[in-house]
């Protein structure tokens, strides 16, 4: 188990039985498509946060439970929309929801969990957690849209691209580090730096998932390059646009728009992405944001939650999926 998982251990397992119960209903068969959920879910790096923000600045308590189950719900209808939207039939290795039970059950499911999330606030009376959440799922859709606009287009710049998984990742895992030090009473210096923390890991961690696009396939030795087949101009790729000639930018947009199905041609762009340098600025940048997620951290007292949300940033930048 990871020291940050050991620090919260008890609200973790508390958790879950919170979260599976909250999922049940009266219909047969959203009952077992929710305990497929269930079943499949992954790190819970949503509700990790909450409750590590929330211990750090005091106590866990019921406020915080449905702060993390609220952010969870949230993350798993987001997750579900996303596998509709992007066409994909596997999640975490195995089928994804639309793959079993086709896209309409998919999208009404996901429907369903995004509203248990918001009644979950709504039924306690937490309004606050509700209306900082509500403006996180309005960013993340804006962020998708953002992001499909612009690869319809080929024209992001790396501030558009900043501007992107700032909307669809760092908001939510920001947002989780917020209602976490404001379900336990946290001063607004705690909240401020808190909420920083959430979205500078954020940030790092959708670099962090980007870059994986560029890794060697073990068994294949091919780079998974969905980014590229679904056109995507990600920061390695961006850079290295940026510091190409209008010759080499051409031939960079080509594949994208027309050979990116073509495995030997992507490959030629993922090496040509690492001799431009796009891997390594791309790196440089993510652990930027992995400092500042620390620096954040300064204004608390050296303790064993302290120690173990460092231990978190540092397992997002280390994660090998």
């Amino acid at each position: 188990m990871h020291s940050f998982k050991a620090a919260i251990n008890q609200e973790l397992k508390e958790f879950d039985k919170y979260f599976n119960s909250s999922l049940k209903s009266n219909i047969k068969l959203l009952d077992i498509i929710n305990r497929y959920i269930i079943k499949r879910k992954g790190k819970e790096l949503r509700p990790i946060l909450v409750f590590l923000a929330a211990k750090l600045c005091g106590n866990v308590n019921q406020k915080t439970h449905v702060a993390a189950s609220l952010m969870q719900l949230l993350h798993t209808a987001t997750l579900l929309h996303d596998d509709v939207v992007d066409y994909s039939h596997k999640r975490r290795g195995f089928f994804s929801l639309n793959a079993i039970w086709r896209n309409k059950i998919a999208v009404l499911v996901g429907d369903f969990l995004l509203s248990k999330g918001l009644l979950a606030a709504l039924e306690t009376k937490n309004y606050d957690l509700l209306d900082i959440a509500s403006n996180a799922v309005k960013m993340m859709s804006e962020g998708e849209l953002l992001q499909i606009e612009k690869a319809r287009k080929l024209d992001i710049t790396e501030e558009v691209y900043y501007d992107i998984i700032y909307k669809k990742t760092a908001s939510l895992i920001e947002t989780c580090t917020c209602l976490g030090a404001i379900s336990a009473d946290a001063n607004k210096e705690q909240v401020n730096a808190l909420k920083n923390f959430g979205m500078n890991i954020g940030m790092a961690f959708q670099l962090k998932d980007d870059l994986f696009d560029f890794s060697l396939n073990n068994n294949t030795g091919k780079p998974a390059a969905n980014d590229i087949k679904e056109h995507k101009l990600t920061l390695p790729i961006i850079h290295s646009l940026n510091n190409s000639s209008r010759k080499e930018k051409r031939w960079i947009m080509k594949i994208i728009k027309k050979k990116s199905s073509d495995k030997e041609q992507v490959l030629e762009l993922i090496n040509f992405v690492h001799e431009k340098g796009g891997i390594k600025y791309t790196e440089q940048k993510m652990e930027s944001y992995y400092r500042n997620s620390i620096n954040n951290l300064n204004i608390f007292e050296d303790s064993e939650l302290k120690t173990a949300m460092v231990d978190l940033a540092k397992y997002i930048m280390k994660r090998d999926k």
